[in-house]
């Protein structure tokens, strides 16, 4: 796929699952088939945490400056 194409279906799926490629500068450090895969697991609208999260779930580390995403409570208190 040459990289043009490769950059437009990488900002379609971004926007598709809400996104903001422009302001999101992880996605530079990403491989574009690992961005790929972990977009195309997600649904319409997840956003920016579940982009991450798919990314840790499959062992991919995104760079340093991503939105964090806070760790689950173990206890039930709230």
């Amino acid at each position: 796929m040459a990289d043009e194409q490769t950059f437009e279906i990488l900002l379609n799926e971004f926007r598709r699952v809400g996104v903001d490629p422009d302001t999101f500068s992880a996605m530079l450090a990403l491989r574009p088939e690992d961005a790929l895969r972990a977009l195309r697991a997600l649904p319409e609208g997840a956003g920016p945490s579940a982009f991450l999260s798919q990314l840790r779930k499959h062992g991919i580390t995104p760079p340093a400056g991503s939105p964090s995403i806070p760790p689950r409570r173990r206890d039930k208190s709230a």
